[in-house]
């Protein structure tokens, strides 16, 4: 740090050395004062619970009205049209509410802190700037760690040409990488360190149980089928309430391996990063709201010891090894399932196409990615999506719940690099050397239009397909298919259940 203090490494050192040392203070105080702190709960801990539902209630009230002077001053005031999307978060509550299946033992807590923490990092992230260029530094980190896979993929696929199947050579390689450096964390503790202290967090403020909780902070990092791995001793024991959360947990988030794949097709980073984040709190939220507790919990506080879903390995170089090997099924899965789902929706679409056809519907074409843009289309205005682009978003929903969501990503990364090359466009008149896309640089007018739903740049005589979407609509995209909530996944789940030993009845009902 003070060899070139200033520098972003030199920033980054000093927080990690900060954290670091926190911990450590922290440790040495909780191991000195245990034994007090123990005696202080058994004699008080009734007189302590009252005490912190007190706490609890004075803390939500709090927030409650700190959020709706917020709202009114900041939103209601200067952006109206962004309270469509608080209508839409109080529509899906109520929808939720209505069809639960205990509406009247339905608690508050749960739902209500679910819903606050995720509004909380919504200001963080996209109100609060310097939450802004936090999470926007954290996301370039990761790009950057990411890039590191490009090695391995020149060596294997040759330096000139492994960028000439982007998919299969330069993003398949990024899920391997990234799973191997999960098991290598796994191995020295960090990431059972950082997933119980986020499981306990969120059991704490939510009053979820352990096992529920920790399956929610696995699923941040790792996939539907490997986070109930980490809590399988309890499955069994585990309430239908608690399997429902571990369900929709599963189905609310993505795990890092195909994050990572994400990130590699130009999706914003740091907002596929706070999605995984905030989707925990918030699916067990929905979870307790559709299907509350009403049975006895079985699992205690001593759950949060087993996160460990990769089992004993011996040195550092097994676990790469073993992680990379893991992610040869998750790397084959993707491949086979791209194949397989966009062959068949091609098939359907000719199928639709050659009926529409039968019946005048030919421009556009009758397709299934049109049905879905009408019958998403609510939903997505709902979620506060610009007007103009609203049959485009309920689109990429349809595809993401019908077919996967990595189908929808790779269509919403068509929009990405559309918005992007028209930047790139409309600079063009600083540029001094045009020949090679053929244009005359003395008369250059970066205009541009849409034509049939298509983006024709005039200059260069180029035609973008499909057109583009608003930054609004962009980073909502993002938030809404960041999970694996399709069809398919509820088979993945029910089958690793199964195998995993949960209750038979359960699973398939």
């Amino acid at each position: 740090m003070v060899f070139n203090f200033g520098d972003g490494g030199s920033i980054v050192l000093l927080v990690a050395t900060m954290v670091a040392t926190a911990h450590g203070s922290w440790l040495v105080i909780k191991k000195i004062t245990s034994k007090r702190w123990r005696k202080i709960t058994i004699l008080k801990s009734e007189k302590k619970k009252r005490l912190l539902k007190r706490i609890h209630i004075a803390v939500a009230i709090s927030l409650t009205v700190a959020i709706l002077i917020y709202v009114i001053v900041t939103i209601a005031v200067h952006t109206p049209r962004n309270l469509i999307s608080l209508g839409g978060m109080v529509m899906f509550v109520l929808v939720f509410f209505v069809t639960s299946a205990h509406p009247s033992q339905v608690k508050v807590r749960p739902v209500f802190w679910g819903l606050i923490i995720q509004f909380i990092f919504a200001l963080i992230i996209l109100r609060w700037e310097f939450g802004f260029k936090a999470f926007l530094w954290l996301g370039d980190r990761v790009s950057e760690f990411l890039s590191y896979s490009d090695e391995g993929a020149k060596f294997l696929f040759g330096r000139d040409t492994y960028e000439h199947h982007f998919f299969a050579f330069k993003v398949l390689p990024v899920v391997i990488y990234f799973s191997t450096a999960i098991s290598i964390l796994y191995y020295i503790g960090v990431m059972q360190f950082i997933i119980r202290n986020i499981a306990r967090f969120m059991a704490k403020l939510l009053g979820t149980s352990a096992a529920e909780s920790l399956n929610a902070a696995g699923n941040i990092f790792i996939g539907q089928s490997e986070s109930p791995l980490m809590i399988r001793p309890f499955l069994e024991k585990m309430t239908k309430s608690e399997l429902h959360a571990v369900l929709t947990g599963g189905f609310a988030t993505i795990a890092g391996s195909v994050m990572a794949a994400y990130i590699q097709i130009n999706v914003p980073a740091n907002h596929l990063l706070s999605a995984s984040v905030m989707s925990a709190p918030a699916a067990l939220a929905m979870s307790k709201l559709f299907y509350p507790e009403t049975e006895e919990i079985v699992a205690t506080d001593e759950d949060f010891l087993f996160c460990n879903f990769l089992g004993k390995r011996e040195n550092i170089i097994e676990a790469a090894a073993k992680g990379a090997s893991m992610s040869v099924k998750l790397v084959a899965n993707i491949a086979a399932n791209l194949i397989a789902f966009i062959s068949l929706l091609g098939f359907v679409n000719a199928t639709l196409k050659w009926f529409g056809e039968r019946a005048g519907v030919m421009d556009p074409p009758l397709s299934f990615q049109l049905i879905c843009s009408y019958v998403f289309w609510p939903l997505a205005f709902m979620l506060g999506v610009d007007y103009d682009d609203c049959g485009k978003v309920g689109e990429l929903i349809g595809v993401k719940t019908f077919i996967n969501e990595f189908v929808a990503y790779t269509d919403l990364s068509v929009y990405i690099n559309n918005a992007k090359n028209i930047t790139w466009y409309e600079g063009l008149g600083n540029s001094t050397d045009l020949t090679f896309w053929g244009a005359d640089s003395n008369n250059l007018t970066s205009e541009w239009e849409i034509i049939d739903g298509d983006v024709y740049l005039r200059d260069l005589n180029v035609t973008l397909e499909r057109g583009i979407m608003s930054d609004r609509s962009i980073v909502i995209s993002t938030y809404a298919l960041c999970g694996f909530s399709n069809i398919g996944s509820i088979g993945v789940m029910l089958g690793a259940l199964w195998i995993l030993g949960a209750v038979p009845e359960v699973g398939l009902s």
